[in-house]
């Protein structure tokens, strides 16, 4: 089920865009101010965002500006009142992934909200993946290292799979941040990141301070090689 947080200072439109969107078979949780929609995001992350281009503490076009830089991979889609094209197209120049103008019709919103959510969900997962001499069968959550399976915890496999779905891509310590532990706050001096990843390559490795698979790049991040 995928949860949406709804922001709109009419609280009569959030209450209809619960019962309807729950008919739909989605999670809503509400918020009539972007100040509880702050709290709500680090609470109960959503899979997507209807927000309201105008609140009463803050600018609409700007709140999704701030949303694009910090969660680059959540869907926003903006309502408003206005339907000029040109708040249309600062509306979408602004970072977000559709523009929905009211009043509108629930069965359109629906539409657009799964639209929305398609592109931006994981491409499909074969059920086991092979990359040198690791092998990932996902339907198990079962990792094997020259054909002996290994203990991972939870971080350290979502990790894995991470760098294997990427792998041949330079991959920031903000996107690891942004993608698995996005409901957690990780400072820019943590080091967690980094001792999960040393942990990983000592599993993994058959040289951990030299690695094959898991390569530091300077400045950069890491990235997942194609041994």
């Amino acid at each position: 089920m995928s949860r949406i947080l709804a922001v709109d200072d009419d609280r009569d439109i959030l209450m209809v865009l619960k019962a309807n969107l729950q008919l739909h078979d989605f999670e809503v949780i509400t918020a009539d101010s972007w100040k509880k929609a702050e709290d709500l995001l680090l609470q109960y992350p959503p899979d997507l965002i209807l927000l309201d281009i105008m609140l009463p503490d803050g600018d609409g076009m700007e709140i999704c500006r701030e949303l694009r830089r910090r969660m680059p991979d959540l869907p926003i889609i903006m309502l408003t009142a206005r339907d000029k094209v040109s708040d249309k197209v600062i509306g979408l120049e602004s970072g977000a992934d559709d523009y929905v103008v009211k009043p509108f019709e629930t069965i359109e919103l629906v539409a657009r909200i799964k639209a929305c959510l398609r592109r931006t969900s994981p491409t499909h997962r074969e059920e086991r993946i092979a990359v040198g001499d690791i092998t990932v069968d996902y339907r198990k959550r079962e990792v094997r290292v020259r054909g002996k399976r290994i203990e991972l915890t939870p971080k350290e496999y979502e990790i894995l799979c991470f760098f294997i779905e990427n792998r041949g891509e330079v991959i920031s310590r903000e996107r690891i941040r942004r993608h698995l532990w996005k409901d957690t706050r990780i400072y820019s001096w943590s080091r967690v990141i980094d001792v999960h990843i040393q942990h990983l390559r000592k599993k993994i490795e058959r040289d951990p301070s030299n690695p094959q698979y898991i390569i530091t790049v300077p400045g950069a991040g890491y990235m997942f090689a194609e041994s």
